[in-house]
């Protein structure tokens, strides 16, 4: 366990669990501040960039004596970031973009010998991706190729495949960051310690930066790592410090650092706890986040242990009756597609959740930068890349030669993909818009095709925005091209930067800002909602394979391998007196401590999400997957002990009762199920011994006539009927 941080001296307020009055507590430390210090004079760092919107609101609305003044607040890599530009304005941040080059390009030119493991795991897709964030982490926490071979516990005969790549790798990392001091940049993920070390080692300049404040408010202590910490005693030396977080809460410290954070205060700060809120006011599911978190049994007559349930056939069922209920929700309240957000397990998910719910009708946003490989926009200008480099090799020409062909490649992907999209596309275009600067040749497309116009035309004003961001990453990407001597500043050397970006892009960037979602329904990681509030949250695959499901740290090794690994940026070796030290949640009897830890805060994570909703909250679950296999998934067992524990009350929500039609894509699917589902329902009371009721599925499959003789149906359409009709007689081939 971390030792404490002696040199933070001040006030330490703890929330006694993850509670619904955090903002209203944020306020009145923030009141207290400014009334003796002045709004100018307080700085407030909160840990993440995640919420610093909703936190902004808060403070702004606190009445003081001088309120005119804005709040300042930010995240602490973002004001870390300020502090190193402050002492070398020259110091340029290295964008993510050119991180995935230089990276690629020093791993690619290592001198020493490559592990045979590594040799092999870099054939893998996610190879570069997986490298990277491994090295962000061991930036962050500085690790060092020196720190694994003094290891003591770790020394051995070379021959352990897991401690050979990890060398290897952080060899490879400090060499990178060699190559960053040469270049003058420096990366995101060491904007934290390199400020430390500015703080810590230069007294003046330290001197002068405390000299903005007089008062510090630290918000989200509970996340505050060893190097966190380190960052704020130094830059709070002078001030007056007040630590604010909620115990019970901490799960992105806790990846890399077990323990309560009140046992990692340190003798300088005076710890005090705060009541979490009591009474009947509250939000209705108030006792379940509490009991998520602490493991706390409400009482039988608690008025604030209420939360709704919905449990599907399948993941896709599970999205359509999410879509269904807000849709309904919004009919019935009037509440705007702001006041909703789905929580996913990982960021992973996100793209696909949101493809599902537009297809319903909803509008999306989500937290953070949209996938590009997801953008409209970003592919229309990457097959715009593709197709000039194919120009430049083959002569303009091919295009005509490639309609000729076959067998589709991903050139005539490309090409297709244009003539899809512009309407007047031609060689002749191409040929229009290229130039000796790739910048200027996408700048050309981009207005001669009028991309930003068809975008605006075609899309609503959520997607929209998020696409006008696409097109100018791809033109940031151009320019650092064209300044960089990375790679060549030509058409082979923009298209191979895209494809990386595209590749490895927004779920795994490591960002000093967070974009607020508004427009839509918000769609997002558990972890984005710790600081959010919506009216509704749904919090979906509440399944036992994911929660707590099995914690893998990464897809480079195996856990088994790493566990005990203590070089590993990650929390790995563990003892069950560490689980319990940890968690409060933690039962008497562990198994494994490593499963158990981990399980403890997928647990945490549910917490922090349920505590997001202010008036509702949706638990949602599917029984079997979609694939061939038709596997089936058990309950997260969190959900199961909601269901077991004495007041709680969980109302289950039949997705189908209610659910009205309001897209044409789900007026499709809902047709297309209607005569597997029927014919279901018959046979099902035939096997009971029930009675079916004929002449309504007589008069069902009468409408479904009426329905494909209409010669407004689609032609494919009626196709689709049709075989789900043999589909559910049980038919494999088509009879002639």
């Amino acid at each position: 366990m971390s030792a404490p941080n002696p040199g933070l001296e001040g006030a330490c307020k703890l929330l006694e669990t993850p509670s619904d009055r955090l903002f209203e507590v944020i306020a009145s430390e923030y009141a207290a501040l400014a009334e003796s210090y002045g709004p100018r004079n307080v700085l407030v760092l909160k840990r993440h960039p995640a919420g610093l919107e909703r936190v902004r609101s808060a403070l702004a609305a606190v009445d003081t004596a001088s309120n005119t003044a804005s709040p300042q607040l930010e995240s602490v890599p973002e004001h870390a970031s300020k502090v190193l530009e402050a002492n070398d304005p020259t110091r340029k941040r290295l964008e993510y973009e050119e991180r995935i080059e230089l990276i690629s390009l020093v791993i690619d030119g290592a001198s020493q010998a490559v592990p045979a493991y590594i040799e092999r795991a870099s054939g893998h897709e996610s190879f570069a991706r997986d490298v990277g964030q491994l090295l962000l982490e061991a930036t962050r926490q500085q690790r060092h190729l020196s720190d694994l071979e003094e290891s003591a516990d770790e020394r051995g005969d070379g021959t352990d495949p897991a401690r050979e790549s990890l060398a290897f790798l952080y060899a490879m990392n400090d060499r990178f960051h060699e190559e960053l001091e040469e270049r003058g940049y420096v990366e995101r993920a060491d904007v934290i310690p390199q400020a430390v070390s500015l703080l810590e080692g230069d007294e003046a300049f330290a001197d002068r930066i405390r000299s903005e404040f007089d008062a510090v408010l630290a918000l989200e202590f509970e996340e505050f790592r060893r190097l966190d910490r380190r960052y704020l005693a130094a830059l709070s030396a002078e001030a007056d410090l007040v630590c604010l977080g909620e115990s019970h809460a901490s799960v992105e410290r806790t990846r890399v650092e077990p323990g309560r954070i009140e046992d990692l205060v340190g003798p300088g700060l005076c710890l005090k706890r705060l009541e979490s809120g009591v009474g009947d006011a509250g939000p209705p599911h108030r006792a379940i986040t509490r009991l998520l978190a602490t493991g706390r049994v409400p009482d039988e007559d608690d008025p604030n242990s209420r939360a709704r349930t919905i449990r599907t056939r399948t993941a896709r069922e599970q999205l359509d009756a999410v879509a269904s209920e807000i849709q309904s929700l919004r009919a019935r309240h009037g509440w705007s597609h702001d006041a909703f957000a789905v929580a996913v397990p990982s960021i992973e998910r996100v793209p696909d959740t949101r493809r599902r719910l537009r297809e319903a009708g909803l509008p999306t946003a989500t937290i953070g930068t949209p996938s590009l490989a997801d953008d409209p926009a970003v592919t229309e200008l990457y097959a715009f890349v593709r197709c000039q480099c194919d120009r430049r090799r083959h002569g303009a020409d091919v295009v005509h030669d490639r309609r000729e062909r076959r067998n589709r490649t991903e050139l005539d992907i490309a090409y297709e993909r244009l003539a899809a999209r512009v309407p007047e596309f031609s060689p002749a275009l191409l040929e229009a818009c290229d130039d000796s600067s790739v910048s200027r040749a996408l700048e050309r497309w981009i207005r001669h095709t009028d991309l930003k116009g068809r975008v605006a035309e075609g899309e609503s004003w959520v997607d929209a925005r998020e696409q006008y961001a696409g097109i100018r990453r791809v033109l940031e990407v151009a320019r650092f091209v064209e300044a960089t001597d990375l790679v060549a500043p030509d058409w082979a050397g923009l298209r191979r930067m895209i494809e990386r970006t595209i590749r490895y892009d927004a779920p795994y960037v490591h960002t000093v800002e967070t974009a607020v979602p508004t427009g839509g329904v918000t769609v997002c990681p558990l972890s984005g909602l710790k600081y959010d509030r919506r009216r509704v949250v749904f919090v979906l695959d509440l399944l036992e394979e994911v929660y707590p499901g099995e914690q893998h740290l990464t897809s480079l090794f195996p856990t088994a391998w790493l566990r005990g690994l203590s070089s590993y940026p990650a929390v790995t070796d563990l003892t069950p007196d560490t689980v319990r030290e940890t968690f409060e949640t933690a039962p008497d009897r562990l198994g494994d401590p490593f499963s158990a830890y981990h399980a403890q805060r997928a647990r945490r994570r549910l917490a922090l999400a349920s505590r997001a909703a202010t008036d509702r909250l949706y638990c949602c679950s599917y029984e079997r997957s979609a694939d061939g296999l038709r596997r089936t998934f058990e309950r997260s067992r969190y959900l199961s002990t909601l269901e077991s524990t004495p007041g709680i009350r969980l109302e289950s929500v039949d997705p189908d009762a209610t659910a009205t039609i309001r897209s044409a894509s789900s007026g499709r699917e809902a047709i297309l199920s209607q005569p597997r589902a029927a014919t279901e329902d018959v046979l099902r009371e035939a096997s009971t011994g029930g009675t079916a009721d004929l002449a309504s599925v007589e008069e069902l499959f009468e409408e479904l006539a009426v329905v494909v003789d209409d010669e407004r149906i689609d032609d494919d359409f009626a196709e689709a009927l049709y075989s789900q009709f043999e589909f559910a007689a049980g038919e494999v081939m088509r009879r002639d």
